[in-house]
């Protein structure tokens, strides 16, 4: 960005007053998202935007925008100002158009500014100041939603502004319209910028005119500097496709990138010969057999225009200082400038170059670093399940040993119960037949006994003498007994043959 501007770039500048960049250095920095506005309830939308010229100045800020409500789009909000901004007008649209679009509003509009929106490239912006309200409410209900044209979809969007902040650094400061005692003047008629007398247009680059002069002009380039807010596509090298320094083959056309990237561009002289090179970026040409520019157009740094570059005078030699052309000391500072300028952008462009070489030198030391610290984590860390691994791997091991000791064990076990509950069954039997042994012993020794007492009865009674008669017997007849001889010695027998089989 140059240090210097032309009076036209100035005058461009005084399209934004200085009240405005007051008020923006005098409030404090508003972020970029949303915030609610003291005249009005409803939160305003942030929209970042920018302009100018980006090879010469360029000035950012910020579009505090009222939300549109689409359930109601007659509401107006609350609290609202003379100040629209028409949001998505398409890039094939001049200047010329876009007044032409505007019709009969353009007597009523005090200022229009042309900004581009951030990370739009086919599409502007146009803030729009009335000076009325009446006037700016009737423009945004005639225009709001419809179309730019009728062979095109594109709609107009119309929001209600609510603030304009500046925030980005301005290489030179902004005039006001008003406040200033000497007004800017159109490069056009040459007439006072007024807002009063007639409405102003700034353009994206930052030049202001009357609305009457630009609507003459059907270009889509700016009359002052020729920037055109239509950029072209940008280009990229034909070889590794980059899109920084890129210099084109005035021969063939050949597009490549310069030695400070891959170097396509002096391949491609080397191969065909051709040494005559346009750089994109300055528009200057590039000898490669004298090594040196020898282009006759350079761009000023003061306004961007292209103008004529003085040579020096062709009969001298080094020791100039006979020709009547070594006293002209403006040609002489113009070449040292240029020279001077060579030589910055030559040392810049070998900077650079060499602290990319260094970034991509300590960057590759890192990697290899990190790979290092990376394979030593991994190891030690592989090292540590292995032990880790061996250990369970042991731990296992034993506690498969010990369950299957348990399992023997459980085994041998059980084969015992089921061994002892057979001999269990076995005495539980036994005793059971000893006991239903006792119990027939008790019955025959209970027999025998009966017996014997009906024996010893029998005996008492036939050792009494015949005739007599017992008390007992008395008014009664005697039966005679069975022989117990026979009975006793069944019993005798029985009690035997059990004492044999136990």
């Amino acid at each position: 960005m140059s240090a210097t501007t032309s009076t036209s770039s100035g005058a461009g500048a005084g399209a934004s007053s200085a009240a405005e960049e007051e008020s923006s250095r005098s409030s404090p920095p508003r972020s970029s998202g949303d915030l609610v506005d003291s005249s009005s309830p409803l939160p305003t939308q942030a929209v970042p935007f920018s302009s100018g010229n980006p090879r010469i100045e360029e000035t950012r800020g910020i579009l505090y925008l009222y939300p549109f409500d689409p359930s109601s789009p007659s509401n107006l909000p609350v609290g609202r100002k003379p100040l629209v901004c028409v949001l998505s007008v398409p890039n094939h649209m001049t200047y010329a158009d876009f007044c032409q679009f505007c019709g009969s509003f353009l007597q009523h509009m005090l200022e229009m500014r042309i900004v581009r929106n951030d990370g739009v490239e086919d599409q502007y912006s146009v803030i729009i100041s009335f000076d009325d309200q009446s006037s700016t409410d009737s423009f945004y209900k005639h225009f709001n939603g419809k179309q730019f044209s009728s062979l095109e979809g594109d709609v107009c969007n119309i929001r209600y502004t609510v603030d304009v902040q500046y925030t980005g650094s301005v290489e030179h400061p902004q005039c006001s319209l008003t406040s200033s005692a000497e007004q800017p003047t159109c490069p056009v008629c040459l007439e006072r910028l007024d807002q009063d007398t007639s409405g102003i247009l700034t353009t994206i680059c930052n030049h202001s005119f009357h609305c009457s002069c630009i609507s003459k002009w059907t270009d889509s380039s700016c009359p002052v500097c020729r920037y055109c807010q239509q950029q072209p596509e940008k280009s990229t090298c034909s070889v590794c496709g980059t899109s920084e320094n890129l210099w084109i083959c005035l021969i063939c056309g050949f597009v490549g990138c310069g030695r400070y990237k891959e170097g396509h561009a002096i391949r491609h002289w080397k191969e065909t010969q051709h040494c005559y090179s346009l750089e994109l970026e300055t528009q200057r040409v590039w000898d490669y057999v004298g090594d040196n520019y020898v282009h006759r157009l350079i761009q000023s740094k003061t306004d961007g225009k292209p103008v004529e570059l003085n040579l020096p005078c062709s009969h001298t030699d080094d020791m100039c200082g006979t020709c009547e052309c070594s006293g002209d000391s403006g040609i002489s500072e113009a070449l040292f400038n240029s020279k001077v300028d060579a030589i910055v952008q030559e040392y810049n462009d070998l900077l650079t170059s060499e602290l990319e070489n260094q970034r991509k030198y300590y960057e590759s030391l890192l990697l290899e670093v990190k790979e290092e610290n990376e394979r030593e984590i991994s190891e030690a860390v592989e090292k540590a399940v292995g032990l880790k691994l061996q250990k369970l791997q042991m731990k296992l091991t034993k506690c498969m040993e010990e369950k299957k000791f348990l399992d023997d064990i459980n085994e041998n076990l059980m084969k015992n119960q089921e061994m002892w509950k057979q001999k269990v069954l076995q005495i539980e039997e036994r005793e059971q037949a000893a006991v239903r042994l006792k119990e027939g012993k008790i019955q025959n020794l209970e027999e025998q006994l009966r017996v014997l007492l009906v024996h010893i009865e029998g005996q008492e009674t036939e050792d009494e003498p015949p005739g007599s008669v017992s008390s007992d017997t008395k008014g009664g007849s005697v039966l005679p007994l069975p022989s117990t001889s026979s009975s006793s010695n069944n019993g005798v027998k029985r009690a035997t043959r059990n004492r044999k089989k136990n």
